[in-house]
Order: C-alpha cells, then structure tokens, then sequence
C-alpha cells in the first residue's frame, strides 16, 4: 500500500511498526523519495485489514490525504521491518 498526505517526520513507520507488531501482522514500511509512505502488510485477513484501516488515520501528527490498496501474494515475510 501507498500512504499519502504529510506521512514523513511525524513518526508514522515507527507508529506503524508498533501497531503491527501487537497485530501479530509482519512486513515493510518505507519512506519514499515522493514524500509517500510504502508498507507491505501479511497475515491473519482480519488483522491486516485494522492495519489498513489505521493506515488511513496514522499517528496523531500525520495528516493522511488517501490510501492505495493493492492486493499481492504474500512472500513469506518472518518478521516486520522499518526500512
């Protein structure tokens, strides 16, 4: 997924890494040369989609403007990393 609005500097890979970690869910998040946030989300459906769905509000100081979802295999992912 991409996350756009102010998404950098107001700690939202770190808000998302926490949130995923308690989710049980594993994956990526990214900052991205366009000011865009990039994750990769996988495991248990109902838990991904809290995560998304967080993803659309973010941390307190993000001021997120939308959201893209696109749906992926998953790759086998063991744990969740902020890159």
């Amino acid at each position: 997924m991409v996350v756009h609005g102010r998404v950098q500097g107001v700690f939202f890979r770190d808000a998302c890494a926490r949130r995923a970690r308690a989710e049980g869910v594993v994956g990526t998040v990214r900052n991205r040369s366009d000011g865009t946030v990039h994750a990769r989300f996988e495991g248990p459906a109902d838990a991904v989609g809290r995560l998304v769905a967080w993803c659309r509000e973010g941390p307190s100081h993000a001021e997120v403007a939308g959201v893209d979802v696109v749906e992926v295999s998953p790759t086998g992912l063991e744990s969740f990393r902020i890159q």
